[in-house]
């Protein structure tokens, strides 16, 4: 039976059990007497395992710890992993922001008024019949003498003729102008 590295790092526990069937322990016994690294961690496993077998307990000596501590900082690397982090946080809170603000701006959600001259209406009720005509760009109460096309005339509540981009009259709705 011809063993690998990889079968003896598997069964190297059970080998120093001795819970591995003898042809199976044959075989590592081969391998380890030609393979170097296998014998290195055949070593250092039975220390590993002497170490945690022990009873006794290690008692450190005073200051061991910050000086183990201060070894291993002075053995890392620079702080980089720290500065990319803060600096994907920064760049990342910037693309948010800047996406807040392109969206405000750009007046996403607000319709657009069909009128260059046009001003938005505040205060509209939105359930309240205004007249719309298909070629017109503001909306108008009834009975106002301004609304131009009156053969093609629609009546709408308020809040669907502001969805749709029409302004309201100068003339008939002026209280609910913002100018």
């Amino acid at each position: 039976m011809v063993v690998s590295c990889e079968d003896v790092w598997r069964e190297i526990s059970n080998y120093l059990e001795g819970e591995v069937d003898a042809s199976l322990r044959a075989a590592m016994e081969e391998h380890l007497r030609g393979c170097k690294h296998c014998t290195a961690v055949l070593d250092g496993t039975r220390n590993v395992v002497q170490l945690y077998g022990d009873e006794r307990m290690f008692e450190v000596p005073l200051g061991f710890s910050h000086r183990l501590r201060r070894r291993l900082e002075e053995n890392m690397p620079g702080n980089r992993r720290t500065f990319l982090g803060w600096m994907v946080a920064a760049a990342a809170a910037v693309l948010v922001a800047g996406s807040f603000e392109v969206a405000r701006s750009s007046g996403f959600g607000r319709p657009v008024l069909r009128s260059d001259h046009a001003q938005p209406g505040i205060g509209v009720p939105p359930d309240m019949m205004v007249v719309v005509s298909a070629d017109g760009k503001t909306f108008h109460a009834a009975g106002c003498t301004f609304i131009h096309d009156k053969a093609h005339i629609q009546t709408i509540q308020a809040g669907e003729a502001l969805r749709r981009g029409y302004a309201p009259c100068v003339r008939c709705m002026k209280k609910y102008l913002t100018a």
